[in-house]
């Protein structure tokens, strides 16, 4: 039972990140029904800008480690802010570079230009950073929570919190305010949005805006449990992107309830056999496709003929 409630507690903590991500996911497809395959890689700049700012902070140069007596919430929380900032204005420069030379033309090209771009992105932080990781303290402390018997670490704890009080205002901002409904509108008709008078290209733009500030907080979330890397982002993508597909693409409730299951479930197959945890996690998603292809909490799709 202690592993499992272990099992559990670090599956959650998993999971919020991939939600969050996958949120990134939703919030691009509701808008122009595309992608950022280069997701992943706007973990990187997330977790490093927030981590050499705590660093020149503390008088060290940019790169380097962190000891748990200069980690403290406030410099966590700024250094936090500054890095959904930061990576939020890359997204607009994906947007520009990756995506608007592409909107409106057939095939798929926005595909290997998203993915260009994250490799572009990733390789610049490797030339800034290098290869080697950056041991990040938690601005909670190092010490281990218990329940039950399983140890529970507050950086958990706070990673849980954060995505699903993200989710929730996202779900509001979406549901309940003009920039929401103005979103909605851009997804359903572009044209007819246009002709009532909502921006499209700016709403558009904000949308990569949101998607890529929120892989950037996934990243500084995520740096105390994993360390800050250059290599940190591709695999969490792919399950990040699996979790919007088993929750829904159209539902933020569903990605993060997605990002959730799949961090659950990825956990307590480990503890059967770590081998079987890649296998598991895309069998349940190809099980979800064949059952509901709209995803868990998607919306079906009807068309008229």
């Amino acid at each position: 039972m202690t592993a499992f409630l272990q099992a559990l507690a670090s599956g959650l903590a998993l999971g919020a990140i991939y939600g969050l991500i996958a949120l990134g996911f939703n919030i691009t497809y509701a808008t122009t029904k595309t992608f950022n395959f280069g997701q992943g890689a706007f973990l990187v700049p997330g977790s490093l800008v927030g981590v050499s700012l705590l660093l020149l902070a503390a008088g060290k140069p940019h790169f380097g480690n962190l000891t748990q007596a200069e980690m403290t919430m406030t410099a966590y929380v700024l250094a936090t802010i500054a890095s959904v900032v930061v990576v939020g204005a890359i997204g607009i420069a994906l947007y520009y570079c990756a995506i608007k030379p592409f909107v409106g033309a057939g095939g798929l090209n926005w595909v290997l230009s998203t993915i260009g771009f994250g490799i572009i992105m990733q390789n610049t932080a490797l030339a800034i950073w290098g290869p080697a990781s950056i041991a990040v303290p938690s601005p909670l402390g190092s010490e281990v929570w218990r329940i039950a018997g399983a140890g529970i670490r507050p950086q958990e704890v706070l990673i849980a919190v954060v995505a699903v009080a993200v989710m929730a205002v996202l779900d509001i901002v979406l549901r309940k305010t003009r920039f929401g409904k103005a979103l909605r509108a851009v997804a359903f008709n572009p044209q007819a949005a246009a002709i009532v008078g909502i921006n499209v290209e700016t709403i558009v733009i904000l949308a990569f805006v949101i998607s890529s500030a929120l892989a950037g907080l996934a990243g500084i979330l995520i740096a105390p449990i994993t360390t800050a890397s250059v290599f940190i982002g591709l695999g969490i993508a792919l399950k990040a992107f699996s979790a919007a597909i088993v929750g829904g693409l159209t539902s933020p409730r569903g990605c993060m309830l997605g990002g959730f299951l799949l961090g659950i479930v990825e956990a307590l197959v480990g503890l059967w056999r770590a081998e079987m945890r890649e296998i598991t996690i895309f069998l349940l998603i190809i099980i979800v496709l064949v059952v509901r292809p709209s995803g868990l909490m998607g919306a079906r799709s009807v068309e008229k003929i």
